[in-house]
C-alpha cells in the first residue's frame, strides 16, 4: 500500500498547482488530501458545487474536510437546471451536469492561474455506466486515481491509513440518479428525495436511496438492514414522514441497495 501511495504522490507532483473538484465523497477527499500533502496547501484549491443535485450531507462533509486540511475552499453555484436537455433526464444526463460543473471549475481555476483540474474518478468507474466521462475528456480533467488504476476498495484502504474520516463513508451519488431516465427533473423533487433520505438515515440506515416514481417512493437500503426497517415503530415513523413530504405509497425494495440500480 505504501508503494501505491508513493506512486500517487509522484504522479501528483508532476503538477505545480491544482484545483480539485471536491464533492465531499471518499474519492475526491483522497485526491484532495494527497494533493495538499504533495504540493502544499498554498498550491491547491478545492471547488465544490452548490446544486440541487448534491445531497446536503455531502456539503457538510466537504466543509469539515477542507477545514481540517486548511485548504482554500470555494463553493460555486452550478445551473444545470437551465439546460433543457438535462431536465429531460436522458441516458446521457450526467454529461450535461459534468459539462456545466467543470466548465465553471475551469473558469475559477483560471482566476488563480491554475491550469490543472483533478477529479475523484476511480478505476472502477470504467466498468460502470458513466456518460459524464465524456465531458471530463473534453475539458482535459485529470483523474489521478483512475490513471493509476486505483479502485474503490483501495481508495478506502489508503484513506484509512491517512486517517481520513471519509474512508468508510457510504457511497453517495447525484440526487438526479434517484429518478428513472426519461422522467422530467425538477428542483422540488430532488429536495423532497434529499429530505426523505436524510430522515431515514436517522434510524441508522447509512446506504439509503429513494427511487422516485411520482407519488411512489421505493426505498433501497442494505439488504441485511431490511428486517430493521420493517419493525413496527420504525416503519410507522418512516411512513408518516414520507407521506408528510408528499409520497402516497412507500415501499421497500426486497433486493436491497444496489448502486446505479436505475442504470441501463
Amino acid at each position: 500500500m505504501r508503494n501505491l501511495l508513493n506512486k500517487l504522490r509522484k504522479f501528483i507532483k508532476r503538477f505545480k498547482k491544482v484545483a480539485v473538484a471536491f464533492s465531499g465523497g471518499t474519492d475526491s477527499a483522497l485526491v484532495l488530501k494527497l494533493s495538499v500533502d504533495s504540493l502544499g496547501k498554498e498550491n491547491v484549491i478545492a471547488i465544490t458545487s452548490i446544486s440541487e443535485t448534491l445531497p446536503e450531507i455531502d456539503k457538510k462533509f466537504a466543509k469539515s474536510i477542507t477545514k481540517k486540511l486548511k485548504v482554500k475552499h470555494i463553493f460555486i453555484k452550478t445551473e444545470e437546471f437551465k439546460n433543457k436537455k438535462f431536465k429531460k433526464n436522458p441516458l446521457n444526463r450526467c454529461y450535461y451536469c459534468k459539462k456545466e460543473l467543470f466548465t465553471k471549475i475551469k473558469k475559477i481555476a483560471k482566476k488563480f492561474r491554475i491550469d490543472t483540474i483533478f477529479d475523484g474518478s476511480n478505476y472502477d468507474d470504467l466498468s460502470d455506466f458513466r456518460p459524464g466521462r465524456k465531458a471530463l475528456k473534453e475539458l482535459n480533467v485529470i483523474s489521478p486515481l483512475l490513471e493509476n488504476k486505483i479502485g474503490k476498495k483501495t481508495v478506502r484502504e489508503i484513506s484509512k491509513i491517512l486517517k481520513l474520516p471519509t474512508w468508510n463513508k457510504p457511497q453517495m451519488a447525484c440526487l438526479a440518479s434517484r429518478i428513472p431516465y426519461g422522467q422530467m427533473l425538477d428542483e422540488d423533487t430532488l429536495k423532497k428525495i434529499d429530505r426523505a433520505e436524510n430522515f431515514i438515515r436517522k434510524f441508522g440506515f447509512e446506504n439509503v436511496r429513494i427511487r422516485h416514481y411520482g407519488d411512489i417512493a421505493r426505498i433501497e437500503i442494505s439488504k441485511e438492514k431490511i428486517p430493521a426497517i420493517l419493525k413496527k415503530k420504525t416503519r410507522e415513523k418512516i411512513v408518516k414522514k414520507l407521506k408528510s413530504i408528499g409520497y402516497k405509497y412507500i415501499t421497500v425494495d426486497l433486493e436491497g441497495y444496489r448502486a446505479g440500480s436505475l442504470n441501463p
